[in-house]
């Protein structure tokens, strides 16, 4: 198969599943022609913005070019691309930063194209508007499938997965300090205010990633050790850990003001990246958890729950390291190897002649 693999926009997150899907479909051999979004949206702004300087220089009266301007010029490529190459299959890994008018010209030309949508449930909005334009897509909460079905029926789950290159236990890693307890990733209101919540005289929190939210005076400023880090570094630091601590997202988009979403079943990310580490974590409810790890991974409601839990096990050593022991191998079927085969699967079955209403 000849595949075209196109790049989410972002370096952080939705890419680790790019580079992950990446590498596990040049290991089965597909034929792989990339699109690099976040380069060209990075270029495209550049240029925009030097055509608009130029222009009121020559005293044009001309708008300033916006976020659509640049999504448009950035993706617009992606035509070219697949008319050049011809693939079987163009695949677009999020979509979030993606003009939709490139997904319709590309069904115009007469490409099939599939999303994996990323940003389930908290984004399903936006994503339901662009699902009757592909011929299949993915949603990574699995509560989500019916209601895209509903629009698209070739409509599958997507379950996230680990790098077993950037996870497997190690015996040597990075230079990264050893805190008791840490967390990696992005500060939305709900994870501030349960972090806010908890108590954490006496224990060694290590904060990193984005946390423009948290006020100047909240006390959580002390414990934040560092920006947004590579999946290797991030890795590490789950490996010299106590207790890596897992929070669910809510907020639909970044802010302090915005709705929430209820009822989400699956895990993220970091759940399995913890977990194949051999990382003891701790983490809020979600349905799948039963279904990957059973009781084995101790779960909290609020933020006494979790303070609680995180002062027994960080005093009970042996009790912690047994069940960190155990993780790996719960997760290991749960790779980008597996997600990769099961997308050739559903590619490869799809009638060629399909289209969606």
């Amino acid at each position: 198969m000849k595949l075209m693999l196109v790049h989410p926009g972002a370096d952080f997150s939705t890419a680790d599943i790019y580079t992950g899907l990446r590498g596990a479909f040049e290991r089965r051999g597909v034929e792989l022609v990339l699109y690099n979004l976040s380069g060209r949206i990075e270029r495209s702004a550049s240029y925009l913005a030097h055509l608009y300087k130029k222009a009121k220089k020559d005293g044009q009266d001309v708008e300033r070019p916006n976020d659509a301007d640049v999504s448009y010029l950035a993706s617009v490529g992606i035509v070219e691309r697949a008319l050049r190459h011809m693939p079987d299959w163009t695949l677009i890994v999020s979509a979030m930063y993606l003009h939709p008018d490139a997904v319709i010209m590309l069904r115009r030309a007469g490409q099939k194209v599939a999303i994996l949508f990323t940003e389930s449930p908290y984004d399903d909005e936006n994503q339901l508007r662009l699902a009757p334009y592909v011929d299949a897509c993915w949603v990574n909460e699995r509560s989500s499938v019916a209601k895209f079905r509903e629009i698209n029926p070739h409509t599958y789950y997507y379950q996230h997965a680990l790098d077993a290159q950037k996870h497997t236990p190690k015996a040597d890693d990075m230079d990264v300090p050893a805190h008791d307890v840490v967390f990696v990733g992005t500060g939305f209101k709900e994870r501030l205010e349960l972090l806010q919540a908890v108590d954490w005289t006496g224990i060694d929190l290590g904060l990193y990633g984005t946390w423009v939210l948290l006020g100047a005076r909240s006390r959580l400023r002390q414990y934040i050790r560092g920006g947004a880090i590579q999946n290797e570094k991030t890795a590490a630091l789950y490996r010299k850990a106590k207790i890596g601590l897992n929070l669910h997202r809510s907020s639909k988009g970044f802010g302090r003001d915005v709705p929430h979403t209820q009822g989400a079943e699956s895990l993220n990310p970091r759940c399995y990246e913890l977990a194949a580490t051999g990382t003891f974590f701790v983490t809020d409810y979600r349905a799948e958890l039963t279904d990957v790890f059973g009781d084995t991974v101790p779960t909290f409601r609020n933020a006494r729950e979790c303070e609680e839990i995180i002062r027994y096990y960080l005093a009970h050593e042996e009790e912690r390291r047994a069940i960190a022991a155990r993780l790996p191998e719960l997760v290991k079927p749960h790779t980008f190897d597996a997600r990769a085969e099961q997308i050739l699967g559903v590619l490869n079955g799809m009638d060629s002649d399909y289209r969606p209403v």
